[in-house]
């Protein structure tokens, strides 16, 4: 059976063990060097000390009458004895100058000869060296005792190599003793700060980190919905190529402030929102978002991740459907309405009243058709007029007018292949279909909702008033927004719609009041002959 493999060790622990191994061979590093240090130090100290307690030995008046005496061991070793001790030093030899001993820390060594190097204090010189004695290795100096002017007597005092060595081993284990409290709280420290670095990676190794990386910028890449992550500040730490392109953003945006980034205000509020969205629609210039965000929490607020969807197409497509629906409901209504009629009609045949059957035939045919012929014979557009004969037929059934003024008139070939038939439906199904909401509500005895379109003089022109309650000023600058609505919650998204095709189109959008006392939208679009490129947006809303 074969074994599995042992999981590679994390990131958090390679980098613990490399930093222990780090701070063991510093410390150890250091601490050698403070040995080796110490050591010279301790030698060239001990050096001195015994230079110096020669010298105070050599110039002593005292030495250099003993040293004349008839006996100068008698006179010097107590002396010497008792400096040695006072000195801390291994001993003080005082000497003739042949070498021979007047004094000596162990007594039998009186009255031999010195062993090491006197030649250059017999010349008048201190001379200081490392040399094996009677005591073992030591550092000693000797130097010369002068009387009337010539060297009658030498002096020796040394340190030997054991007390030096116990002087550095006392030092080294206080280093030691320093280096491993160094080493233990490097150790701590190191821990700690790999502990903290192991949470944020989850325990993961640098082979997996690199492996989530390269997943993380693959997916990042591959996916056509928009991505968008804010730090705790509010600033773009991280966004795909989907959501630079809905948004409209360019590569050097990360870093900046989302408030910094131009978007409708709408949206900029959702991206800063501290509370999470879901599927909420937002518009851009040119563009039907549905965002939702989610703040990333752990402990404290560490930023945003924001999803965008496009929904343009989908938005459109949804208006299409709603027209084409409303369609199907007024040919099933009319249908309804027929049959109805029809049965009345029978019903007088059959009553025997031949002649009012074929008046209220009749009555209702011309009715029926004068709307009809009025769209046909004005608007030549078949896209335009499909929808215009919908809609009336969509009105009637709320029980509104829906007139087309006489001075309409859009030959067929007129509207250019630039300007989408579907941006056309946008636009006026629904300024229609707010105009007949708006209509539907007040309690007049006329009811109307009347259409003007037109093309010449280089524009396109369309314009429906109604005769509701109209729009209170204090709307007016908000009536285009995302969101605005008198009809309760979930609606508001039409005359945004309309405010975005507009803009696509180079065009305006007008907002008045009406001659029967509503609302008034007036829509204005360049045609090839006048039309100025597309530039930025315009939309415009005047009492």
């Amino acid at each position: 059976m074969r074994l599995p493999l042992p999981r590679p060790r994390s990131l958090a622990g390679q980098l613990f063990a490399m930093q222990v191994v780090l701070v063991a061979v510093v410390v150890a590093g250091c601490a050698f060097f403070a040995y080796v240090t110490d050591l010279a130090q301790a030698e060239e100290t001990a050096r001195r000390q015994s230079t110096a307690t020669a010298a105070a030995v050599a110039d002593s008046p005292a030495v250099a009458a003993a040293a004349r005496s008839a006996d100068p061991t008698a006179v010097l070793q107590p002396y010497a004895e008792s400096l040695r001790r006072h000195a801390d030093v291994a001993f003080v030899v005082i000497m003739a100058p042949d070498g021979t001993r007047w004094t000596h820390p162990e007594p039998e060594q009186i009255g031999r000869t010195y062993l090491g190097h006197i030649e250059e204090a017999r010349q008048g010189r201190f001379y200081s060296e490392t040399h094996l004695g009677v005591l073992g290795p030591s550092v000693r100096t000797v130097a010369p005792v002068y009387a009337d002017g010539r060297v009658v007597a030498l002096v020796s005092a040394g340190i030997t190599i054991e007390r030096i060595s116990e002087q550095v081993r006392e030092q080294v284990a206080a280093l030691l003793g320093m280096a491993g409290a160094a080493l233990a709280l490097g150790g701590a420290g190191t821990y700690v700060v790999n502990a903290r670095l192991r949470r944020h990676t989850h325990g993961m190794n640098a082979t997996e980190l690199s492996r989530m990386h390269d997943y993380h910028e693959a997916a990042l890449h591959a996916v056509h919905e928009g991505l968008v992550m804010l730090d705790g500040g509010r600033r773009i730490a991280l966004i795909n190529d989907g959501a630079r392109e809905l948004l409209g953003l360019d590569e050097g945006v990360v870093g900046r402030p989302a408030a910094e980034l131009g978007l409708p205000a709408s949206l900029t509020g959702a991206l800063l929102s501290s509370e999470p969205r879901v599927d909420e629609t937002h518009l851009t210039a040119d563009r039907v978002l549905v965002v939702n965000t989610r703040p990333v929490v752990g402990g404290e607020r560490r930023g945003t991740v924001v999803t965008l969807r496009d929904r343009t197409e989908l938005q459109s497509l949804s208006g299409e459907l709603d027209s084409e629906r409303g369609f199907t409901e007024a040919l099933r209504s009319q249908a309804h309405e027929a049959a109805n009629r029809l049965h009345t009609v029978v019903s007088l045949i059959e009553l025997g009243r031949v002649a009012e059957a074929v008046e209220f035939a009749t009555a209702e045919l011309e009715l029926a058709q004068a709307l009809t012929d009025r769209v046909v014979d004005a608007v030549g557009e078949p896209v335009l007029a499909a929808l215009l004969l919908g809609k009336a037929a969509q009105a009637n059934e709320r029980g509104v007018e829906l007139v087309l003024t006489e001075d309409s008139r859009i030959d067929d070939g007129l509207v250019p292949a630039a300007l989408p038939s579907r941006d056309l439906v946008t636009i006026l199904g629904n300024l229609i279909d707010n105009a007949v909401e708006a209509a539907g509500g007040t309690p007049h005895a006329r009811v109307t909702v009347t259409v003007a379109a037109r093309a010449g003089d280089g524009e396109l022109l369309l314009r429906v008033g109604d005769s509701g309650p109209g729009v209170r000023p204090a709307d007016r600058d908000a009536v285009l927004g995302r969101g605005w609505t008198t009809r309760g919650p979930g609606r508001g998204l039409g005359l945004a719609l309309v405010g975005q095709a507009v803009s696509r189109a180079a065009g305006t959008l007008t907002l008045t009041d009406a001659a029967a006392g509503g609302a008034e939208f007036t829509v204005r679009l360049p045609l090839p002959d006048a039309s100025a490129p597309a530039g930025a947006a315009r939309a415009e809303v005047t009492a």
